[in-house]
């Protein structure tokens, strides 16, 4: 694919099982969602850093289980039992901490989706002992829930999700490119993100293909 000069195109992060590169950080994660069918409980909580791959894996399943996606803090305004007659992915419930009355529709969306025989995934960055939700039926219920974490990135993953995201961006580097970033960026998958969106920005506004020589720019905040 041609270098992206001079125009601003949209990314278009690849959500797709294919497109989630598995590796010792995060492999136990991704055969839990695989393994979708025998959680226990029919439910489980997803956790990890901010850009560590749970919006992909939470794509993945309701891809594989046809469950509808919502954000925690829509939930109420949500219609309960609609959402219910179905598999339901929550996503960033620690962000209702403050907010009893999404809490209390996600009480009862995890009794009534359990009781229709469907499966619910919830996703947050802590792990759930700190997700300091106050209605205590509800914390009950998450804790009961079986947990797995996606961990911080090893070079081989952080390699993959740097390429992914320069591809989402339609943008093609140079094979050194990567390399040169890897000890030199916060090893850490928000970190990555934000480097890719600096180097995508720069290579617009300098109208310049992005390359070792712009990366030194952009990690020297020459840009």
């Amino acid at each position: 694919m041609a270098q992206q000069l001079g125009l601003a195109l949209p990314s278009r992060p690849a959500l797709g099982r294919d497109d989630f590169f598995v590796a010792p950080s995060n492999a136990i994660a991704a055969a839990m969602i695989d393994g979708w069918r025998t959680w226990a409980g029919r439910k489980l909580v997803l956790t990890g850093p901010a850009g560590s791959g749970k919006t992909h894996l939470t794509h993945v399943w309701a891809t594989q289980s046809g469950a509808r996606i919502i954000q925690a803090r829509d939930l109420a305004r949500a219609d309960i039992p609609d959402l219910a007659r179905s598999c339901v992915a929550v996503e960033n419930v620690p962000l209702i901490a403050d907010h009893p009355d999404a809490q209390t529709a996600l009480f009862h969306l995890h009794n009534l989706v359990l009781a229709e025989g469907h499966s619910l995934l919830l996703t947050g960055t802590p792990p759930v002992a700190r997700w300091q939700l106050t209605l205590p039926d509800l914390t009950s219920r998450m804790q009961a829930a079986g947990a797995v974490a996606l961990e911080a990135p090893d070079d081989m993953l952080l390699t993959a999700v740097l390429a992914k995201l320069l591809a989402d961006r339609q943008l093609t580097p140079k094979p050194d490119l990567i390399p040169y970033l890897l000890p030199r960026m916060d090893r850490s998958f928000a970190a990555a993100g934000d480097l890719v969106a600096r180097l995508d920005s720069a290579s617009l506004a300098q109208k310049k293909p992005v390359t070792r020589s712009l990366a030194v720019q952009v990690l020297d905040n020459r840009t």
